[in-house]
């Protein structure tokens, strides 16, 4: 029962993903149907985003009140209907009514669905998760393509896709009896270790969330992980063009191999959890990330800015996923639902905020600074990620003499 609901959680993942990627790929023709400014997709972007970091600030006391499955299901439902209503747009205006649903939808899910599969599954599973959106995010473009293409309509596209979100709906609603009962047994045959032994003793329950020692730090490490794999997806065309004299089709091609690099990473990464644990990972990655980073800024041919792309999304691949699986066994399951929406909400932030400050720091000066603004990012989500090492280190051998002490 626990692996068939697992597989419900993968489908709303991928629908997660489907939706990521329409607005860029459909825009150019949006655009012109509707004669808006270029820049009237940033602002859209925004304020899906918008909605997005609304909804996972809020998702612990939803996810309390209601519980995971109907959340889940309720969100899969509004993002069907906002994608519904873009298909139906008849001016921008409403685009921007959907926009804010699409996103408070988007973020539910994500914050809701993170928390259940770290509570109750192993680290492998929550890299293939995040697999799985990688499937979504890389189906939609495909889709919407395809429709524009073949009957150059933009609508269409959307209408598939809000169609394939409604019928998840519908088999969310069939099965929101399993959420229940495999809360009642995943959680002791599926959890890690760590969360069988239960390390809620290790945080005093009466602290909120944010005051826990070391949350700060993880949000902080959220914020940078987002920041550069955002900043990598929308700046390092410009970079390679600008900068490595590439021409636009081969930089295009290149900054897919970084997606790819993140996707097929995060499948491996399922793997290796069987033998390395989350923090090691957290740590290898970063390091390769950062690796990746000092490979673009030194004065080599262009094929070695390749290398340099491949290795920071396979450095990147395993951080997110292990974070966030972390976060229970780093902050108690009695939290764990609210510091998830924070730190959902948080990476939204970074995503949205973070690149366009290298925009403007590159409109001020020059895109070759794309490099060092990659690297100082990674080492500051080294850093914060280390020092929260530390301080859980320090706050296990505490819990260890005080448990000896008892004895």
């Amino acid at each position: 029962m626990a692996t068939f609901l697992l597989i419900i959680i993968y489908l709303a993942f991928i629908s997660l993903g489907l939706p990521d990627s329409l607005l860029g790929v459909a825009w150019p023709v949006m655009q012109s149907d509707f004669d808006a400014p270029l820049e009237t997709a940033g602002l859209l972007f925004m304020t899906i985003a918008g909605g997005t970091i609304i909804s996972s600030l809020a998702s612990g006391k939803i996810l309390k009140r209601f519980g995971t499955g109907r959340l889940t299901f309720f969100s899969t439902l509004l993002t069907a209907g906002a994608l519904f209503g873009f298909y139906f747009s008849p001016s921008v205006v409403w685009l921007f009514l959907c926009a804010l649903p699409l996103g408070l939808g988007a973020g539910a899910i994500d914050a809701g669905l993170n928390d259940y599969v770290a509570t109750h599954y192993k680290a492998h599973h929550m890299s293939w998760l995040h697999s799985f959106w990688g499937v979504g995010a890389t189906l939609g473009p495909v889709i919407m393509a395809q429709f524009i293409s073949t009957q150059n309509s933009w609508n269409n596209g959307y209408l598939s896709i809000s169609s394939i979100q409604l019928v998840l709906a519908i088999i969310l609603l069939f099965t929101l009896p399993l959420w229940s009962k495999t809360n009642n047994t995943s959680t002791l045959t599926e959890g890690t270790e760590e969360l069988k032994a239960g390390l809620d003793h290790d945080v005093d329950q009466s602290v909120k969330p944010l005051q826990i020692k070391g949350v700060k730090l993880a949000l902080a490490s959220f914020l940078f992980y987002c920041g550069v794999e955002a900043t990598m997806g929308l700046w390092g065309s410009s970079f390679l063009v600008n900068i490595k004299d590439l021409p636009v089709s081969v930089a295009a091609k290149w900054v897919s191999f970084y997606y790819a690099g993140i996707t097929i990473g995060r499948f491996i990464t399922g793997f290796i959890t069987f033998k390395i644990n989350n923090r090691s990972l957290i740590r290898m990655g970063q390091f390769l990330a950062l690796a990746g980073a000092i490979f673009l800024i030194l004065p080599f041919p262009p094929t070695f800015s390749l290398v340099g792309f491949i290795m920071v999304g396979l450095g990147l691949a395993p951080i997110f996923p292990c974070m966030l699986h972390e976060t229970p066994t780093r902050f108690g399951k009695k939290h764990s639902q609210t510091i998830m929406g924070y730190q959902m909400a948080v990476a939204y932030t970074g995503s949205t905020f973070l690149p366009p400050i290298l925009g403007f720091i590159a409109s001020q000066s020059t895109i070759g600074v794309f490099p060092v603004y990659i690297v100082l990012f990674v080492a500051a989500m080294l850093l914060s990620s280390e020092k929260l090492n530390t301080i859980l280190k320090m706050r296990k051998m505490v819990t260890k003499q005080s448990t000896s002490s008892a004895i």
